[in-house]
């Protein structure tokens, strides 16, 4: 990268943290909870917040009978392409504004943008979805400014780049990333999603939801043998799925940061009365899939488990519905190009190595790699989820983080449409 290109993006963002942080306040105040699923006006705010901006947007509402088969109330996907010249790569930046609710405990408003002055690091900002992933709106909204001001002195760049703000990552993109890309709106050549500042993410697990219900037959607690324990069956199921869960736990990723594929039941219900033999038990289990079990049919090895199960219960039958299921991410061979670019300006932006990595959670950024689109994750916020306090009660993002992101962000853009 020449310095003209370098200095431009770098004298350009030394004076927006004000403006960037006042931008990503006004998101973090307009409630985005999923569940609850109503997304629409946040994203007509996020439209506004653009508009505001010089940035044209792009909103594609999705129909609504598809938004309610994804648990959801609406949901709009906005997409803001900027061209830079001709010949170059178009760019995707993902992030999604769908949040988790708040819960309890929290000592901030979650919906208060409060920014409190930390010692150690500097100005922080809490709320809900500050950090994930309403911070990267902020991120790559400002790394695209960056650039257009250095095509405004004369930097000449070659490429477009994308912003797909999405709603739907709580309940498994397919309404939003997917949407977009299965319908042809985008066909970008690499994508980044968002991510954290410390790390570049190449690779996470893939996740299988199941609903099992168990079937029996009720009858009086005084005579057990006229019915059929659907309880007594579901603990024989239950039984054999923990067996194979020890299984799965001799296994190992090869990429760090990923250890064993997982199997976890987070749900159970069922029974009728204490005096009544329980006729029916419904449960929910949690299957996570390591990279290397792309392509893997794990619905079907877990199908076969709990019917060859159910089969050794005279009188019961059961009900197996896929709630979610999310494949692996594993890194393309193309993502490489990004890894290098991103990697050589966080070390320097950051002045510390910055490890390249997999996670155990599942991420929008699987559905660019499934569609052939080279994928990593990065963007701003702190080195764990944990500090972040993504999910939890006093999410904060710290405001140098996001500037130094961002600055990560244009300058391999930059490289990237050299």
């Amino acid at each position: 990268m020449s310095l003209t290109v370098a200095a431009c993006i770098e004298s350009f963002l030394a004076s927006e943290g004000d403006r960037q942080a006042a931008f990503l306040a006004e998101l973090v105040r307009v409630p985005s909870d999923n569940p609850g699923g109503d997304c629409a006006p946040h994203a007509a705010r996020t439209q506004s917040l653009l508009s505001s901006l010089g940035l044209t947007v792009e909103a594609y509402p999705v129909p609504e009978e598809q938004v309610r088969r994804a648990g959801m109330v609406s949901v709009t996907n906005l997409v803001v392409r900027v061209p830079f010249g001709q010949g170059g790569p178009t760019i995707a930046l993902n992030a999604h504004g769908d949040v988790v609710p708040p819960g309890r405990g929290w000592r901030h408003d979650p919906y208060g943008a409060q920014v409190e002055h930390d010692d150690t690091h500097g100005p922080v900002m809490y709320g809900r979805g500050v950090a994930v992933s309403k911070s990267d709106f902020a991120t790559y909204t400002w790394a695209i400014l960056a650039l257009l001001h250095a095509r405004s002195m004369g930097v000449a760049l070659r490429g477009t780049v994308e912003l797909h703000f999405t709603y739907d990552e709580e309940t498994g993109g397919e309404i939003g990333p997917a949407y977009l890309l299965s319908r042809g709106i985008s066909r970008p050549d690499y994508a980044i999603s968002a991510g954290f500042s410390y790390g570049i993410t190449s690779a996470h697990n893939g996740c299988l939801h199941l609903e099992v219900t168990v079937n029996g037959k009720q009858a009086h607690a005084a005579m057990p043998h006229t019915g059929v324990d659907a309880l007594e069956a579901a603990t024989h199921i239950l039984r054999a799925l923990y067996d194979f869960r020890s299984q799965l736990a001799a296994k190992h990723s090869a990429t760090p940061g990923i250890d064993s594929p997982g199997l976890t039941v987070g749900l159970i219900q069922g029974g009728i009365n204490t005096n009544v033999v329980p006729d029916r038990v419904v449960f929910r289990l949690d299957r996570r899939m390591i990279p290397e079990e792309a392509g893997h049919d794990a619905q079907a090895e877990l199908r076969a488990i709990i019917e060859a199960a159910a089969a050794q219960r005279p009188g019961i039958s059961v009900d197996i519905r896929c709630v979610l299921q999310a494949s692996p991410l594993a890194e393309l061979p193309g993502a490489r190009r990004l890894i290098d670019a991103l990697r050589t300006h966080a070390e320097a932006v950051f002045t510390r190595d910055i490890p390249v990595h997999g996670v155990p959670l599942y991420t929008d950024a699987r559905h660019y790699a499934l569609a052939g689109v080279p994928t990593v994750l990065y963007g701003a916020g702190p080195a764990t989820l944990m500090e972040a306090r993504g999910h939890n009660s006093d999410e904060n993002l710290r405001l140098n983080d996001l500037a130094r992101a961002t600055r990560v962000v244009a300058l391999a853009l930059a490289d990237l449409m050299a």
